[in-house]
């Protein structure tokens, strides 16, 4: 959800995404992050394309309109969570 929240204010690539992470508490690694955007672009959330800067090699990642109907339902989940972690008197289970 952070990776396509952040794709969705603009394109990322996977070293600034790893810093932003890191600055949020995540400790991921390259070994877990690039498998991450890998998996968020074969699963159609994420489009990427090459971009060469500074003589280097990187992909940009782009959060596609798949990835963003997705992070809409995440932001709705998270909504309903928040909602119920702050109720004065959750509701209780068992129909009591």
């Amino acid at each position: 959800m952070h990776v396509l929240l952040h794709a969705a204010e603009g394109p990322i690539f996977g070293l600034a995404m790893q810093g932003e992470l890191t600055r949020h508490g995540y400790r991921i690694g390259p070994g877990t992050l690039y498998p991450l955007l890998h998996g968020l672009e074969r699963a159609g959330l994420l489009k990427s394309v090459p971009d060469r800067k500074g003589g280097r090699m990187r992909r940009l990642y782009r959060i596609t309109s798949r990835g963003r109907r997705a992070l809409d339902a995440a932001r709705a989940k998270v909504d309903e969570l928040h909602h119920e972690l702050h109720e004065a008197h959750p509701r209780r289970l068992g129909g009591k």
